[in-house]
């Protein structure tokens, strides 16, 4: 069973920094690529950024400047550093890892801005 776990969530005023973290276990497949996603209450899922396993990102226009995402040294992990933080930033952030068509999501962890 594959498992994705979250870390990094928190509250933070606005213009400042968190970094969240992701870690992928219970799997011997090296992924095609991690991102992340994020829901605010009320709202659909929305997509914030991804990393293909040859290190190529991709970034939302709302997040784009101030968001990057990283992939750590050990095998499957993700970061997002995020900075320069806003009030509609705030939400519950979704690691997702993709393996061809499969795709797998964590149990999320809660950004909180405060203006």
């Amino acid at each position: 069973q594959v498992q994705l776990v979250e870390s990094g969530g928190g509250l933070v005023q606005a213009g400042g920094s968190l970094r969240l973290s992701c870690a992928a276990s219970g799997s011997f497949f090296t992924f095609n690529a991690m991102g992340w996603y994020r829901q605010a209450p009320g709202k659909q899922r929305e997509w914030v950024a991804r990393i293909t396993s040859a290190g190529n990102t991709d970034y939302a226009d709302s997040v784009k400047g101030r968001f990057t995402i990283s992939r750590g040294d050990a095998k499957n992990t993700v970061y997002l550093q995020m900075n320069s933080l806003k009030p509609e930033d705030a939400a519950v952030y979704y690691c997702n890892a993709q393996l061809y068509s499969i795709d797998y999501w964590g149990k999320g962890t809660l950004v909180t801005v405060s203006s």
